[in-house]
C-alpha cells in the first residue's frame, strides 16, 4: 500500500538483483504499471507499458563476456555451481543449480558453454562456503574485467564492467531530468552500497550488514518493523 501511495506521486523504481522473470511479480504485486525496474544488478532495465505485449519493454541491456572469469573461477571453486543469464532473460546452468531468484527454470549446459555465451549477469555458488570465505576465493582469484558482489551466502554476481544498480538508476535519472539531490535509495544488501553512495538520499535498513550501513546515509528500522513504510511514509509527509 505504501509503495502503490508513494508510485502515485513520485517515480519508484523496483532495483534489484534478480532477473526479469523473477522481478516482475513483484512489481505487479506492489501494484506499480507503470515507470522502470532495474533487473540483474542494474544489467537489464524495463519500463513498465500497460499497452505492451507482456506490459514492459526492456529498454537497455549491459552484456559481457564471461569466458575468462569463469575460467579463473573455474581453478579457485572447483565445485562452485555456475548460471548465465542472457539479455532475454534465459538462464543456463551447470546441473542441479536452480534458484527462485531466477524467475524461470534454467537450462543444464556445462561450463565450457557457458563461457561461451554472451551475458547480462553470472552467478556463482559454493553452497560449503560462508560469505567470508567465498570474499577470501575471490580476492585471491584475481577475477578481473567484470563488476561482482557477494550476497548473504556464498553467492557471487558478476556483471559488465561499471554496471551496478546505481548505473542503471543514474541513467533513468539523467532521462527524467530528476536532479540528484532529489533522490532517495534503500538497500540492505552489499550489491546496493554503490546506489546507497549514488542517491541524493541512501537508506539502509536496519538488518542490513555493518558494511552496508557504514556507506548510507541513514538507517531505518528493519525489514521485519517495515523499515521501507517508514521512509515511504516520510518522502509522503
Amino acid at each position: 500500500t505504501a509503495l502503490r501511495r508513494a508510485a502515485e506521486e513520485q517515480i519508484v523504481v523496483i532495483a534489484t538483483g534478480r532477473s526479469i522473470g523473477a522481478t516482475l511479480p513483484i512489481v505487479e504485486a506492489a501494484g506499480i504499471q507503470s515507470g522502470y525496474a532495474v533487473c540483474s544488478n542494474g544489467a537489464v532495465t524495463v519500463r513498465m507499458d500497460p499497452e505492451a505485449e507482456r506490459g514492459y519493454r526492456v529498454v537497455d541491456t549491459r552484456t559481457f563476456q564471461p569466458g575468462h572469469a569463469l575460467r579463473t573461477l573455474r581453478e579457485v571453486a572447483p565445485d562452485a555451481h555456475y548460471a548465465v543469464e542472457m539479455a532475454d532473460g534465459t538462464f543456463r546452468a551447470t546441473a542441479g543449480f536452480q534458484d527462485a531468484s531466477f524467475g524461470v527454470e534454467a537450462i543444464e549446459s556445462d561450463l565450457e558453454h557457458l563461457m561461451s555465451l554472451e551475458a547480462v549477469r553470472v552467478v556463482v555458488h559454493v553452497p560449503d562456503l560462508t560469505p567470508q570465505e567465498f570474499s577470501e576465493v575471490i580476492a585471491e582469484s584475481g577475477v578481473h574485467g567484470v563488476e561482482y558482489s557477494i550476497g548473504w551466502t556464498a553467492w557471487l554476481d558478476m556483471a559488465a564492467p561499471g554496471v551496478s544498480k546505481a548505473s542503471a538508476l543514474e541513467v533513468i535519472r539523467t532521462g527524467l531530468g530528476i536532479d540528484q539531490a532529489r533522490t532517495v535509495a534503500v538497500g540492505d544488501g552489499f550489491n546496493d552500497t554503490e546506489m546507497l553512495a549514488w542517491a541524493g538520499v541512501g537508506i539502509a535498513m536496519g538488518q542490513a550488514p555493518q558494511g552496508v550501513k557504514d556507506v548510507a546515509d541513514t538507517i531505518t528500522e528493519s525489514v521485519y518493523s517495515d523499515g521501507t513504510v517508514l521512509v515511504l511514509e516520510q518522502l509522503r509527509a
